[in-house]
């Protein structure tokens, strides 16, 4: 009896093929590297003018992209377990570099320096 029990909790677990459900309303990868783009720059805004808030600043950057709040936590939580968010945040860091060339020559001489590509979060 115990060994059936096993064998149907084995079956269970690789029966689920995924961890999480794709979202209804999921974001493209391509919008997602925008959104977290402007994010980086209003995480940098935040941090230039501390009296400025974060909070209406992310409001603001979602509302600008048609994204609901609820629809990029869901669509981050996919990327993250899916793993596909580290290309996400280096297609993000790329759109950074090309609106803001003093960034570009910031990670120019990081990479100088240190060798090593400095990214935008871990």
């Amino acid at each position: 009896m115990k060994k059936l029990i096993f064998l149907f909790v084995l079956m269970f677990v690789f029966s689920c093929k995924k961890y999480i459900d794709k979202p209804k309303n999921l974001v493209s990868t391509d919008k997602m590297s925008e959104i977290l783009t402007d994010l980086a720059i209003n995480d940098q805004a935040t941090f230039m003018f501390p009296s400025t808030n974060l909070e209406s600043g992310t409001r603001f950057v979602l509302k600008t992209h048609n994204v609901k709040p609820d629809d990029f936590v869901e669509s981050f939580k996919y990327y993250v377990v899916e793993q596909k968010m580290n290309g996400i945040a280096d297609e993000a860091q790329k759109i950074l570099l090309k609106k803001d060339p003093k960034a570009d020559q910031y990670v120019k001489d990081k990479i100088k320096k240190n060798q090593v590509l400095p990214v935008l979060s871990k």
